[in-house]
């Protein structure tokens, strides 16, 4: 059983390695890469019912054979495995929503083999239990996000691309110079036996300034502010695929990996650590949500709300309770669905009407009421208004934020909910409401339904979340537990 944990980043980079060799081959690269996504979302969802159903609801795999902590270690519980299982999800859609939109062209020159490669970056990263094996598959993501970001080699983006890749190494150095700290320290680092011996020294101080130096790293990888200039021109560039790959997965890893070392490594002085973590939350949704509510373009408007989605996600961290924490899990979630669905939304009516700026758009309703009533449903689903997936994310970390007496975010939380609100209406009522304008549009309501067909079971999981809200929260609360509890996670691993 726990040799299968090598299969979701295995799999898409055997995949992502043979696509090179049919890259002048656009029609048979579709059909490998879909069975590929198909086959790995199945194999996703089959891993996590083991890992649920298994008496310690984990499993890990020393690789070679070597014992923990001297080997590498593959762990997949109940947080990692959902991330793999979202990210399986997620990569499937936007597949799928590639092959209605990529050009040929971009298709030919490696857009399916980078696209395989970006996943076992980031599934690699949701799996592993070694420290410097996160910052190996982190650089695999990266790597591959270089190309991907640039594809198609507009001035534009190659510009834009140049501050991303350079904000990056940045942090991938810092990265190696935390690790480096934190191995001379401790001697070792394996995630497991870091808990422990972290746990156990008396050097206060130090650790909290390598905790500091990975909340630099994983706070510039996951948009924190006042780390997250480089987003929004970045993620403007590429087209609406790339841009939701991005939106939905790459800031997720960072964000993922914020949790697990501040619940495993770095939870002696959470009034210290996580503080900081709760303010930079604090301040992430509110420029976030400024830098939506300045902006007239519709896909600027949706990147400035990954930001400020991001304080929200990282504010159960901050917060430091079971509850909060499984708010944040739920958060998560909700958010990789959520966001995609909006960029390809946004993309339809960008190649629909010619244009991204909503002052110049209007009466779309009319014509594209599947359009219209979708986005709708994502974007109210964004902002949190019931039943749908958001409201239960943000009421669970409402409610444990007041019961560990943190009213400062949840004001914070709930002021930045109705500019969230604000910013979301103001791009329906411009779009969609009103009278018709004389835009010509360039496709016919067939053709926008053919797109919408990737985002439809988007939307059917934001809803399902919402009605399923219960058994949702017993799967992320168990997971938050485990967190919560990191002498199960050292003890499974080093028994």
């Amino acid at each position: 059983m726990s040799n299968l944990l090598v299969v979701p980043f295995l799999l898409p980079m055997v995949v992502g390695a043979v696509l090179i060799f049919f890259a002048k081959h656009h029609r048979l690269q579709r059909i490998i890469a879909g069975l590929t996504g198909i086959a790995l979302f199945v194999f996703s969802i089959y891993l996590t019912y083991r890992v649920y159903q298994s008496p310690e609801q984990m499993i890990h795999l020393e690789v070679g054979d070597w014992r923990a902590p001297f080997g590498i270690v593959l762990v997949g519980d109940m947080l990692s495995i959902l991330m793999v299982l979202m990210a399986s999800f997620v990569g499937l859609v936007c597949l799928f929503y590639g092959f209605k939109t990529i050009h040929i062209e971009r298709e030919r020159y490696y857009f399916y083999s980078f696209f395989f490669f970006l996943l076992t970056g980031v599934n690699g990263a949701f799996l592993t239990g070694d420290l410097f094996n996160l910052f190996v598959f982190f650089e695999v993501t990266l790597i591959s996000s270089y190309v991907l970001i640039s594809h198609g080699g507009k001035k534009f983006q190659l510009r834009e691309s140049f501050k991303y890749v350079v904000m990056n190494m940045v942090a991938s150095a810092f990265f190696l110079v935390a690790v480096a700290y934190l191995y001379a320290i401790t001697g070792t680092l394996n995630m497991a036996d870091l808990g422990d011996r972290v746990a156990m020294l008396d050097q206060q101080g130090i650790i909290n300034v390598i905790a500091i130096i990975f909340l630099f790293v994983f706070g510039a990888k996951g948009a924190l502010f006042p780390l997250y200039y480089w987003l929004p021109k970045s993620y403007y560039g590429p087209p609406a695929v790339i841009t939701a790959l991005f939106g939905a997965l790459l800031t997720k890893v960072g964000l993922y990996s914020l949790i697990r070392t501040f619940t495993l490594i770095f939870n002696q002085n959470p009034a210290f650590t996580h503080t900081i973590i709760l303010v930079l939350a604090g301040a992430t949704m509110i420029f976030g949500v400024l830098g939506a509510l300045s902006k007239f373009d519709i896909k600027s408007i949706i990147i400035y709300q990954i930001i400020s989605q991001v304080g929200f996600m990282i504010m159960g961290l901050g917060v430091f309770s079971a509850d909060a924490i499984a708010g944040s899990i739920y958060y998560i979630t909700h958010d990789m669905v959520v966001k995609v669905a909006l960029f390809f939304i946004a993309g339809i009516i960008i190649q629909l009407t010619g244009t991204a700026d909503i002052r110049k758009m209007g009466g779309l309703l009319k014509k594209y009421p599947l359009l219209g009533w979708s986005f709708f449903i994502a974007a109210m689903s964004l902002v949190g208004i019931p039943p749908l997936s958001g409201f239960f994310g943000k009421f669970s970390l409402i409610v444990s934020s007041v019961g560990e007496g943190q009213y400062v975010i949840v004001g914070v939380a709930l002021v930045v909910s109705l500019l969230n609100l604000f910013s979301m209406l103001r791009i329906f009522m411009n779009v969609f409401w009103g009278e018709e304008t004389d835009i010509t549009f360039a496709l016919s309501n067939e053709q926008v339904n053919g797109l919408l067909r990737t985002v439809i079971p988007l939307i059917a999981v934001t809803i399902a979340l919402g009605l399923g809200a219960e058994p949702a929260f017993q799967y992320v609360s168990a997971a938050a537990d485990q967190l919560m509890n990191p002498t199960h996670y050292i003890d499974v691993i080093l028994p």
